[in-house]
């Protein structure tokens, strides 16, 4: 596994990127990775493990995204990172996947938005791992996790009200949900996000999505990233959608 590190400058901010290249010949497809952490922590190095995992699997050059935190940055700097990460990724690999956990599957998703609306880059299937994407917090389960806690981080990342109903922001309130991505949803069965995550899956279906969603028990959801089944599950899925591979009969779907 090679690894390396570059960084990229968007509006006044330095982005650091972490490259994971497995050794593996010819040109690959590129996935990037978003680190969960309520939108006001996280960073790379907390993300090596599943990058790693998720780059020798597919296989593919994964590149990690150190992206803007709030309250210093809130939205939409995030988003705006992403979408340059992207650009800089589809010039030097391809086909192009999208993923993140937590926060981290909010800028994923709020990723294609932006990309689909701007007329690029192309993103070709997306994964969530325990997604945040419901600001209005009306979704939310019985299971593991604090709402106060959601509350807290929605209200630095998106610190006017009048932002929460922004469609890059509020992903379940879109009415336009349609020519986005082939999406995988991993959920943890106890994890209070869980309704919104699926919630959010049933809506991307009857927008006409190619939409698969994927419970595990047994896991929290901060594990969830690095939960091998959960792994195994996105490294299919990607597999299947950005190199055309067959789904592996170990898969567990």
């Amino acid at each position: 596994m090679e690894r390396s590190r570059t960084s990229l400058m968007v509006e006044g901010r330095k982005v650091p990127l972490c490259l994971f290249r497995p050794a593996v010949a010819g040109p690959l497809p590129g996935l990037l990775y978003f680190h969960g952490g309520g939108f006001t922590s996280g960073s790379v190095e907390e993300v090596e493990i599943t990058a790693m995992a998720l780059a020798e699997s597919i296989p593919a050059l994964v590149v990690a995204v150190g992206y803007a935190l709030a309250p210093e940055n809130p939205f939409p700097a995030a988003i705006e990172d992403a979408h340059a990460a992207a650009m800089w990724l589809a010039e030097r690999a391809g086909p192009l996947g999208v993923a993140g956990h937590d926060a981290g599957g909010h800028v994923a998703v709020s990723l294609t938005l932006l990309a689909r609306d701007r007329g690029g880059p192309e993103i070709a299937a997306q994964a969530l791992f325990g997604p945040m994407l419901d600001p209005s917090l009306t979704r939310v389960g019985d299971g593991e996790g604090s709402v106060t806690d959601c509350a807290r981080c929605y209200r630095a990342y998106l610190p006017e009200a009048a932002l929460r109903l922004h469609p890059y922001a509020a992903p379940l309130e879109s009415r336009r949900l349609g020519r986005l991505p082939p999406i995988l949803i991993a959920t943890a069965q106890n994890d209070v996000l869980r309704p919104e995550a699926e919630s959010y899956a049933a809506r991307l279906i009857d927008a006409g999505v190619p939409t698969e969603v994927t419970r595990f028990a047994g896991v929290s959801h901060a594990g969830l990233a690095n939960h091998p089944p959960a792994l195994a599950a996105a490294a299919d899925f990607f597999r299947r959608r950005l190199t055309g591979a067959s789904s592996h009969p170990s898969s567990n779907r």
